[in-house]
């Protein structure tokens, strides 16, 4: 009985997602074209509601199930879902300081990153107190310049922590060299890059850890959620660590005495025989997900390859529409190597054009088309980053460069051709005579 009164609930989801989420037709000029946003069918909405109907909650059985299905899909041996990508870098960077890790980061120790990115890419250093490096980006990529690694290094320096920006890959080879040679740990922010290819190998498999991130507009979703990714399995066990309030035991929701032993144990100051299950290795935290998500993410996995692909032609279509004009706009320059799974499409206005970053921005958004500075801009401007001990080498200028006159637009899959052409034509028109368009306002304000 129960079976059945399942699936028709399911049907009668299936049925009502079609309805309540149909495609609505583009109107240029009156329907927004967002930077990102869910893609999503009754299959993902199925998912979370026969996981709900189960009536698990924690994570579980679904969460164990796309760890496994994550994994294969980057190329990794291990998993760990999170409740967000800025948690997957606050566990990342909290397992590398684990007392019970060999060689592991202490405070005061120096860690090579950038400032042009986003804040939780750089926040679980300062919180781990642990001193950030910052050198300056590539302009073509807005990545790290590896170049500058050596003369960032410093006695100190025991890790390099970097994002792949907008899903084009850094260095790869340059940095894991780097790393290598000074037995450094890596850390590759992978959150924009699901699907990011160097040399034919998915990103987020050549660091000792790297994230993910699954909000919605990433490369999928599970509404709020991310994963730490390792090759390791002792650093996921540490990562599971501190992501489960800091607990020694291991075993899942829902399960006792994995380990063959749970009042078999003497660990610190506490009696023998102390319930494993409620032993603390770690100051940690709750950063799970809930089943519900993870059964969502496994839908969203299953198309994961139809995404990348819409991603890397929408990025193809606005390239070509915008070749004509990098006289005035610096334009994305994949490396060869590379094979970018793209989360934004990058314009960097040049220093001769004749308007700037914001005139271009408030007509595109006068056109209801949404944009997106480069993140933070430059970290270091912003007060939650003033006065953290840091260095600097160099004079940072082409990440203040793209926090002046860098901008990106999307090229999300849920971006149909009208769309796409909506785009094109008002990036054009712009282009093409900035001085009479570009004071278009006033200039509407659009979601975050």
């Amino acid at each position: 009985m129960s079976d059945s009164l399942k699936a028709e609930i399911l049907e009668l989801v299936r049925r009502h997602t079609e309805a309540k989420h149909a495609p609505k037709p583009f109107l240029p000029g009156e329907t927004m074209v967002p930077y990102a946003g869910r893609v999503f069918d009754h299959h993902e909405v199925e998912a979370a509601v026969d996981s709900m109907l189960d009536f698990w909650l924690t994570l579980g059985p679904q969460g164990e199930a796309f760890e496994r299905e994550l994994a294969a899909a980057v190329g990794v041996r291990e998993a760990l879902l999170t409740n967000s990508g800025s948690s997957a870098n606050l566990l990342a960077v909290a397992a590398l300081t684990s007392p019970s890790l060999e060689g592991r980061l202490e405070p005061g120790d120096e860690v090579i990153t950038v400032a042009a990115g986003f804040p939780t890419t750089v926040a679980p250093l300062v919180q781990n107190r642990l001193t950030p490096v910052f050198i300056d980006v590539d302009l073509a990529s807005g990545n790290l310049r590896a170049d500058m690694l050596e003369a960032a290094r410093g006695p100190r320096t025991r890790a390099v922590m970097a994002a792949h920006a907008l899903g084009h890959p850094f260095d790869i080879d340059a940095v894991k060299s780097f790393c290598d040679k000074h037995d450094l740990w890596l850390v590759e922010d992978n959150c924009d890059a699901l699907g990011s290819e160097w040399n034919g190998k998915r990103t987020g498999s050549f660091g000792d850890f790297a994230t993910q991130s699954f909000y919605p507009p990433h490369h999928l979703t599970m509404g709020e959620g991310g994963a730490v990714l390792t090759n390791t399995p002792r650093l996921r066990r540490l990562a599971e660590s501190f992501r489960d309030w800091g607990r020694d035991c291991w075993c899942p929701s829902g399960k006792d005495n994995t380990c063959g032993k749970r009042f078999g144990w003497k660990l610190g100051d506490l009696p023998e025989g102390y319930d494993h299950k409620y032993i603390y290795r770690h100051l940690g935290y709750n950063l799970k997900p809930l089943d519900p998500q993870a059964a969502i993410g496994r839908a969203q996995l299953r198309r994961l390859d139809g995404f990348i692909a819409a991603r890397r032609a929408n990025h193809a279509f606005l390239r070509k529409a915008l070749q004509p004009f990098e006289n005035l706009i610096h334009l994305p320059e994949p490396d060869p190597r590379a094979n970018p799974s793209w989360f934004g499409f990058l314009i960097v206005v040049r220093d001769h054009a004749p308007f700037t970053r914001t005139e271009f921005v408030k007509y595109m958004e006068g056109c209801k088309i949404q944009t997106r500075p480069l993140f933070a801009g430059n970290l270091l401007r912003h007060p939650a980053f003033q006065g953290i001990e840091h260095r600097v080498v160099g004079d940072l200028h082409t990440t203040d460069k793209l926090m002046n006159d860098a901008f990106f637009l999307g090229v999300y899959p849920g971006l149909t051709q009208p769309m796409l052409d909506y785009m094109a034509d008002c990036l054009t028109r712009f282009l093409e005579d900035p001085t009479q368009h570009r004071a278009r306002i006033p200039m509407p304000i659009s979601g975050c």
